[in-house]
């Protein structure tokens, strides 16, 4: 505990290092006291926090624990939680090769750097996710695992729900910004915590992992509390500029052992000090006896209630809220769910495109749900609450539109000034009738979902005319995929119709 404590001494120290650095900010900075001084101010990270002991499950600390939060890339906790079931079962092995496609090839950074048409072994992508934190290796992931990034985002809740975690929906399976976000709480991150070390000991030590050597290059992890705090055995850290900087920790010492989480950290140094006070104070209060609580298991989904949407009309700050050594709630015990199909690594779908919404004269779909995949978006400032939309079995399409437009207008302007609409396209679309699979922030993204379509799609598509469409509004920049070459409605449907069997989303609309 000395390294903790040559670190930090206790919390107090930490809010009084805060207190001088605001002043020192402050006197510096004539625009940052205006800023701080201002009602409205910039946006700030809500800040949330649990300690649990993993013996008896209760919470030893905690802050905001059921407040909605945006994860980042702890998200891939989740990711990895599949990848190991896959393990378990024996569907897949360490030196599994997993397909690199060109959607997964073209995330934003960071990234590992895989090329497309290439493979990664089950192993590699399990370090690179864990050390650097990997976005394209956590799409190949997806992808293989679940046929695509959407249907394995699906399995993602499902899973949290089996697990008791009932506030968190995920969309995504790095946590890059994407609209909506996915959303957890600090109380569901201790779960997840807890159940992948008590759910797949064999593997959990790979969040142990600092570094590891991929071809001629040593990739090196961003847990700098590995090695530097007694007992820290992972797990991992995320940041996004809306989620700020994250840390979910576990710490197993011979007698004692807790889950840690922080959410909202302004700097990763701050978080990681607040983490270290965390655990030097609460870990002498965790139980030093034989374990109490059964391991977190899993329950069937159905039996869990999905959340509504919440919005927070009223941005201004939430009180936080403080719970100190209260019980947790245990996770029922019940039977493992019944096991999926095998995984035929060989017939895997493609990608399912995130669609972009269509105007009035859209042609209705039953196919998957259509949504805008946008880039970082500003939320309201210390908004308490996002919405919690679940694909399956949340709002319909108009809800989460109108959901989505409420937190658009909330949010404090861009720091670039809001230009009119702008429309572009790389090839114009000539005929009447247009298909669209979807639309993203890069250019590169929507070019490979077309490659791909038309790669799978053999004749349909022959004399259809790929093109990429810009759109700029509000400071956002998407990029949709569309083909044109369709006269009439019944064309455009009929190719949608073909490609939603190979798995894409698809939607008609008229040409603009």
């Amino acid at each position: 505990m000395n390294s903790v404590r040559v670190w930090v001494r206790n919390r107090k120290w930490v809010a009084l290092v805060g207190v001088v650095a605001s002043v020192a900010v402050a006197l510096s900075s004539p625009a940052e006291a205006a800023r701080r001084k201002s009602k409205g101010g910039g946006y700030s990270p809500p800040y949330a926090s649990i300690v649990v002991d993993a013996k008896t499950g209760k919470i030893l600390d905690g802050e905001n624990v059921d407040a909605p939060r945006i994860p980042a890339s702890i998200t891939k906790v989740m990711t990895l939680y599949l990848l190991f079931e896959q393990l378990e079962r024996g569907k897949l092995r360490l030196d599994t090769p997993l397909e690199v496609s060109a959607y997964a090839a073209a995330q934003a950074p960071t990234k590992l750097g895989v090329r497309a048409g290439s493979t990664i072994e089950v192993e590699d992508a399990i370090k690179a996710m864990v050390t650097l934190s990997a976005n394209d290796v956590s799409v190949v992931v997806a992808e293989n695992l679940g046929g695509s990034e959407e249907a394995f985002a699906r399995q993602m809740t499902r899973k949290a729900r089996e697990l008791g975690m009932n506030s968190s929906t995920f969309y995504n399976p790095h946590g890059l910004p994407h609209s909506p976000p996915n959303i957890t709480t600090a109380r569901d991150l201790s779960v997840l915590g807890r159940a992948i070390q008590d759910r797949f000991p064999k593997y959990f030590s790979y969040f142990q992992t600092t570094s590891f050597q991929y071809g001629s290059r040593t990739i090196r992890g961003h847990n700098r509390l590995l090695g530097r705090v007694d007992g820290v055995d992972g797990i991992k850290t995320g940041y996004t500029r809306l989620s700020g900087f994250n840390l979910l920790t576990s710490v197993n010492t011979p007698s004692r052992s807790i889950v840690a989480v922080v959410l909202g950290g302004r700097s990763a140094a701050l978080r990681d000090r607040q983490m270290a006070a965390l655990i030097e104070e609460q870990l002498p209060r965790a139980y030093a006896g034989a374990r109490t609580t059964p391991p977190v298991t899993e329950t069937a989904a159905a039996a869990q209630p999905v959340p509504q949407p919440v919005v927070v009309a009223d941005a201004s700050p939430t009180p936080s809220v403080r719970i100190e050594a209260s019980a947790a709630p245990e996770v029922a015990a019940a039977p493992p769910p019944p096991a999926r199909k095998p995984l035929d690594l060989n017939s895997l779908r493609p990608v399912v495109a995130s669609a972009a919404g269509a105007s009035s004269t859209t042609t209705p779909s039953s196919g998957p749900k259509v949504r805008w995949q946008k880039g970082p978006q500003p939320l309201p400032q210390n908004t308490q609450a996002y919405a919690a939309l679940d694909t399956d079995d949340g709002p319909s399409d108009k809800e989460k539109a109108a959901l989505l437009a409420k937190i658009e207008r909330a949010a404090p302007a861009a720091a670039a000034p809001s230009a009119p609409p702008q429309k572009t396209a790389a090839r114009p679309a000539t005929t009447e009738w247009v298909i669209q699979l979807g639309a993203t922030d890069d250019e590169d993204k929507a070019r490979a979902m077309l490659e791909a379509a038309r790669a799978k799609s053999g004749r349909l598509l022959a004399k259809a005319s790929p093109f990429t469409e810009k759109v700029v509004q509000k400071g956002s920049t998407l990029y949709r995929a569309r083909f044109s070459g369709f006269d009439e409605s019944g064309d455009a449907e009929k190719a949608c119709k073909a490609l939603k069997k190979n798995g894409f989303a698809c939607f008609a609309a008229r040409s603009s």
